[in-house]
């Protein structure tokens, strides 16, 4: 999966069990830790905006446990489950976990659980690249209770607000409005004509009319490119100037 790495999040009420599952996520080259939670209650109110690739999840915990919070999660999270218990795996097979590590598991039995997750997200995104390098001049939004085919040509920018985006396009002084978040629509969209600049902002590298210090003109709007993607956007200013 080349430089694609998957973003995590660790769930266990033990403390030791927490810090045990982070040190193995840290030594492992394909896996980014992004968070680790002490309840359900807690990750649930967290990942609701920033949500994660994969989630390793303790099953036995107080007040919410992996199973219930498992069914919460939106379809693009998947699960390994971590758990002492090992009555629940016919649970965990019905909510499509990956796979299930029984405690205590050392980390040759985790790693062989993380390339599990590696391989499946590998087939998804190499399906994702196929129908994008096929289908690359439009994209389908869902707005207003219909499908409507964007021509990614026309789009100026994205701009991301909270659960919904704003679509601006060429000669259409009102956005389409849609519900989905910026991570998830930055995944589908090609990187050789779209690049976020900003947390609230993705552009059309092709529709940029000025650049000013950090800041991208795009038919008159003023978008700021913040630091934390500036040195790609310098990258890309500087591999196509003369």
């Amino acid at each position: 999966m080349s430089n694609f790495k998957i973003t995590c999040s660790i769930v266990d009420d033990e403390p030791m069990a927490l810090n045990l599952v982070e040190s193995y996520v840290e030594k492992t080259p394909f896996l980014e830790l992004r968070n680790k939670f002490s309840s359900a209650l807690e990750a649930m109110e967290a990942l609701k905006n920033n949500p994660v690739n994969l989630l390793f999840l303790d099953i036995q915990m107080p007040d919410l446990t992996g199973i219930e919070f498992s069914k919460m999660l939106p379809k693009e999270t998947r699960v390994i489950f971590t758990t002492a218990f090992d009555h629940y795996a016919l649970e965990g097979f019905k909510v499509e976990a990956l796979d299930y590590l029984l405690k205590p598991f050392d980390y040759a039995e985790f790693l062989a659980a993380a390339n599990k997750a590696n391989t499946w997200f590998e087939l998804v995104k190499g399906k994702r690249e196929s129908i994008l390098s096929k289908e690359k001049e439009f994209l389908f939004v869902k707005s207003e209770y219909k499908q409507l085919r964007v021509k990614l040509a026309d789009v100026l920018y994205f701009e991301g607000l909270k659960d919904y985006i704003k679509i601006w396009l060429k000669d259409n002084p009102k956005p389409i409005l849609t519900l989905m978040s910026l991570k998830s629509l930055e995944e589908e969209l090609p990187d050789t004509q779209f690049m976020r600049v900003h947390r609230s902002f993705i552009v059309s590298l092709n529709n940029i009319d000025v650049i000013e210090r950090s800041q991208i003109i795009i038919n008159q709007q003023r978008i700021t490119v913040s630091e934390q993607y500036k040195s790609k956007f310098l990258e890309y200013i500087n591999n196509n100037s003369l």
